[in-house]
This record gives structure tokens, C-alpha cells and sequence, in this order.
């Protein structure tokens, strides 16, 4: 069954997919349709082996601006009588929890997730950008940890994966001021790989990157990134371990051997992914 939604669209090019924030007259708000949707979109590109790498984009003037607080305020303020006291605070930990996970289906995709950013990325979006293995930016785009300025401790992921992207003193920074940096200082410090001039030259250079990246063999590409992660935790011996039991299960594929042929015969490889 095709993927529908009223907040995301997926759209095909190639190995390349595009999974667009398309919900322009909220500015991408993150209402409930968004936390449903996302880890159903996730779930299939995952599966969708035609598709090798994927861009995340958004249409209208902002990538996102944050948590929808229109609609998930009620939540956060805990307005309802159901139940007692401590039924409400079990029921808010497990909606806390199924939002985190809505977060985690991008760190969690096999394929490279290139993330796409203009306009404002706030609060959640920080949430939502640090789960993406790399990340471009449009001059004008404007990045701000905004749950500090909201009385509230971020809890969909930039606590723990922000510090793994950025030094730990810009972290910080971020974190407990809630400021709003732009692309550029985003790029001085790392958050971002580069800046583009605009929003779509942006879609184009981060289409070309995952063009590129398409053109490697999935495996190889798929299995860099499985080891880069279970490297997360592990000793440098126990990561090394790690990838030595890996190849040892997936590094006599057919596309090293066409690799090698390729190599040989002075011409481009046409990796099947098998």
C-alpha cells in the first residue's frame, strides 16, 4: 500500500528518496499527525531496497518550528482528570517514550538520512536533525534548543546526541541559553557540513550528496553505518571486534567482485547490492 500522509510525502529519484515535512501552512509544526506518520514513513524507505540513501527536506518557509503546542500543550500540561496522580504520570512517560521513538526511526534507518534545513529548525527539529547522519543548511536558517526558553529539559534526543555531533562547550551553550545561532555559525562549529545560498540549491546539493553516496555498493554504505553506530558505547578494541565479525559475515558479496572488475577493466562499478 502506498505511503499517505497529511504532514509527509515521499518522493522517488532513483536510488535517491525524498522524505519532505509537508505541512507548510503549520511551518511544520510537530503536531500528532507528525509523530504518527514519521516512524511509518521511516519504516518504509527502511524497506524500500530500491532506495539507497534518503533526503529529509520540508516544504513552505521553515523546515520545522518545533512541537506543536496548539495541539500537544494539553499533554505537557498534564490536562486531564483521568485516573489518579500517579496513572497520569505513567501514562505521560509512555507518550514521552513514543515520541522519542518517532525521533529515533531516523537514527534507526539502515540507509544515510541527509537532512535538508531552512528557515527555522526549533526545538523538536534540533531533536529531529541530530537523528540524521549528515546534515546542510540554507543561508538564513536559524537553529535554537528552544525547550530551555520554554521551562522545559529536551527530551526527544538532543541531550544525547547533540554533544556526539558538536564539541561539548558549544553543546552547552545551546542547551542552556536556548539561543538562536544561524547556518553559518552552525557550520563553524559543526553542527552542519556546509551552506548553501538558498532553500532550493540547498535540495539540489543535498540530492547530489546522496547521488553520491547512492552510487557505492548499499552493503558497503549500509554496513559503515550499522558499524559507526554499535561503535557508540564500545572500546576502540571492542569496536574493532565488531567490524572485524562484520566483514567476516558480509565482505565476500558480488559487489566487491564487481568492485575489483571494475577496478581492472578502468571503468565505473554497478553495484546490485547483493
Amino acid at each position: 500500500m502506498p505511503f499517505t500522509s497529511d504532514v509527509f510525502t515521499i518522493e522517488q529519484d532513483g536510488p535517491v528518496a525524498t522524505l519532505w515535512l509537508d505541512n507548510p501552512e503549520r511551518r511544520n509544526a510537530m503536531g500528532p499527525a507528525f509523530w504518527t506518520d514519521l516512524p511509518r514513513a521511516m519504516a518504509v524507505l527502511s524497506d524500500d531496497a530500491a532506495a539507497r540513501a534518503v533526503v529529509l527536506a520540508a516544504r513552505g518557509p521553515a523546515f520545522t518550528v518545533g512541537l506543536d503546542l496548539k495541539t500537544m500543550g494539553p499533554l505537557l500540561l498534564q490536562q486531564t482528570q483521568n485516573g489518579s496522580e500517579a496513572q497520569q504520570k505513567r501514562a505521560l512517560y509512555r507518550e514521552v517514550k513514543r515520541l522519542q521513538a518517532a525521533i529515533s526511526s531516523v537514527a534507526e534507518c539502515p540507509k544515510p538520512v541527509i537532512v535538508a534545513v531552512h528557515g527555522y529548525c526549533i526545538g523538536g527539529g534540533i531533536d529531529l536533525i541530530t537523528a540524521c547522519d549528515i546534515r546542510l543548511a540554507a543561508t538564513g536558517a536559524t537553529f535554537s534548543v528552544r525547550e530551555t526558553k520554554m521551562a522545559m529539559v529536551a527530551d526527544l534526543g538532543t541531550l544525547q546526541r547533540l554533544p556526539k555531533i558538536i564539541a561539548q562547550g558549544h553543546a552547552a551553550e545551546l542547551i542552556y541559553t536556548g539561543k538562536d545561532i544561524t547556518a553559518e555559525y552552525a557550520w563553524q562549529i559543526g553542527l552542519v557540513n556546509d551552506v548553501h545560498p538558498d532553500a532550493e540549491s540547498l535540495v539540489e546539493g543535498a540530492r547530489a550528496l546522496a547521488h553520491e553516496i547512492a552510487a557505492n555498493s548499499p552493503l558497503a554504505v549500509q554496513g559503515a553505518k550499522a558499524v559507526l553506530r554499535a561503535g557508540d558505547g564500545r572500546t576502540v578494541d571492542e569496536a574493532l571486534d565488531y567490524v572485524a565479525l562484520w566483514n567476516t559475515s558480509f565482505l565476500q558479496s558480488n559487489d566487491l567482485t564487481e568492485a575489483v572488475m571494475a577496478f581492472m577493466e578502468k571503468r565505473a562499478p554497478d553495484f546490485k547490492g547483493e
